[in-house]
């Protein structure tokens, strides 16, 4: 006799997410998530500093922190302290970086330091979905503030911390990813980030900047990080190797004052970070990243010129865009008819995988015929033939567009 297997239903903790679905295998034609490009990940140069930096302090391992204490890798931070400076502008110290378990773990702790439930923030409209999926569970209220193409728009984020204030409510931080946003690539300008300091300072609201894809420029140049720009020390910055290296190494770090960092610091129970991805990134970034970076960012865009041509050819005008400034997402505007949640469902029967809009925004509405597209992963063959599967389902589904590869298809009578 089988005896029943045991419910754990009645225990579970109250306002759980869904379930995962089991994972079966990525579809033929990936279009989601953070994945990169698998040609660019410098395998060879790993492999070299893991053997170097072993051979070297792998007695080290026998300790939490490496000897370097629970800040993370002091060499990884050093480099990132003297990056930083170069690349971004931000004038800090090793003892000024927290090394996390990529970014997300950096954005749970600086909500977990900053956000209660039933409390306001300010967020793009646009926005990653990690973020917006994190301030649902606390029961937070974030604001959605439109983008245009030089970025997150100052006037809005004026016109909402106002009416907060009107209100008597005071925004506990503005989040912004400021250098090749997320979903939309766009980069906020200069003239636009002082003035989001000077809204910053004026209402007493810091800012949290996301810079997760500030590596990954086609020009190499960005803005100053706001960060860097400050004054009074009222933004707290993240940042990841998921995208300029790999996004399964899982290292981000923070960077803030001490006083602040040090808040952060013990909200982090977890005995510190992986220590050989910190060892070997640490031991491969003083030597190659500076070379590897822009070979990165050539074959990114190499595979977007790829999908914006694909695009072109299958949907034409239904499918509208800016092209990014970097990164590795196109979001896509089409005709209002296409329910973008619906044709994801579609797609992925037909094998191709994308990120319908809503996920990736504040406002269901506006983003409900909008779609996110990754095309850092995917051949450039995979991204012509997923590109024009996906035309053939929408077609199908919502009559969008009429016309694929210049043929143009008729309703049957």
């Amino acid at each position: 006799m089988v005896s029943a297997s045991f419910d754990f239903t009645p225990l579970l903790a109250p306002s759980l997410p869904a379930p995962a679905d089991k994972w079966t295998g990525f579809p033929k034609y990936n279009f989601i998530g953070g994945n990169n490009d698998a040609d660019h990940v410098p395998v060879d140069e790993l492999i070299a500093a893991a053997t170097a930096v072993l051979k070297r302090e792998g007695a080290t391992l026998a300790s939490y922190g490496l000897n370097s204490g629970p800040l993370g890798y002091r060499p990884l931070r050093e480099f990132l302290a003297d990056k930083l400076k170069r690349t971004a502008g931000i004038s800090c110290t090793a003892d000024e970086i927290l090394i996390t378990s990529g970014s997300l773990q950096g954005l749970d702790l600086v909500n977990g330091l900053l956000l209660a439930p039933g409390e306001t923030v300010l967020i793009e409209q646009e926005s990653y979905q990690g973020s917006l999926t994190r301030l649902a569970r606390l029961r937070v209220n974030a604001v959605g503030i439109p983008l245009d193409k030089d970025g997150m728009r100052v006037d809005a984020v004026a016109a909402a911390l106002d009416d907060l204030k009107r209100r008597g409510i005071r925004a506990k931080y503005i989040y912004t990813i400021p250098t090749v946003q997320n979903p939309t690539g766009t980069i906020l300008s200069e003239a636009r980030r002082r003035e989001l300091l000077r809204l910053s300072q004026e209402h007493h609201v810091p800012i949290f900047e996301d810079d997760c894809y500030a590596d990954l420029t086609w020009d190499g140049r960005r803005p100053p990080a706001l960060y860097a720009m400050s004054e009074r020390g009222s933004v707290i910055h993240i940042g990841s190797f998921s995208k300029s290296i790999a996004p399964a190494l899982r290292v981000g770090y923070i960077v803030a004052r001490w006083d602040i960092l040090s808040r952060i610091l013990a909200l982090k129970t977890d005995a510190g970070s992986g220590a050989l991805e910190q060892m070997v990134l640490g031991e491969f970034c003083a030597r190659h990243f500076s070379e590897h970076v822009p070979k990165l960012t050539h074959g990114l865009r190499a595979k977007l010129d790829t999908m914006v041509e694909a695009l072109n050819q299958h949907f034409g005008t239904a499918a509208e865009f800016d092209e990014p400034k970097g990164g590795i997402f196109l979001w896509v505007k089409l005709p209002d008819a296409v329910d973008t949640p619906k044709l994801a469902q579609a797609a992925l029967a037909a094998g191709v995988a994308i990120n319908p809009g809503p996920d990736w925004s504040t406002h269901e509405a506006y983003g409900r015929s909008r779609l996110r597209l990754c095309f850092a992963n995917p051949s450039t063959q995979a991204i012509r033939e997923g590109i024009a599967a996906l035309a053939e389902v929408c077609r199908r589904e919502f009559g969008v567009p009429q016309r694929i590869a210049n043929v143009e298809h008729r309703a049957s009578a």
